[in-house]
């Protein structure tokens, strides 16, 4: 009987510890980048073509948004 109490007790232990390890590592800012990716990303439509894409895959200048290099250097 004692050997199953030692080994619930360093069962208990065990899992405590990988409790802790797993989310004790994630600071509060990392927790909170983590969240910010799951958001969805910002559609733009082209100001020379009108095609539509993800903000991170075009190009911005001059305040404009553009679906390549091309397309920013012909303009709006």
């Amino acid at each position: 009987m004692s050997k199953l109490f030692t080994f619930l007790i360093l069962g208990l232990v065990c899992y405590l510890l990988y409790k802790k390890v797993n989310s004790g590592n994630a600071s509060p800012r990392s927790r909170q980048t983590r969240q910010r990716s799951n958001d969805p990303e910002r559609i733009i439509a082209c100001a020379h073509c009108g095609v539509h894409l993800p903000e991170s895959e075009g190009v911005h200048a001059g305040g404009r948004f553009f679906c390549s290099d091309e397309h920013r250097r012909l303009g709006a």
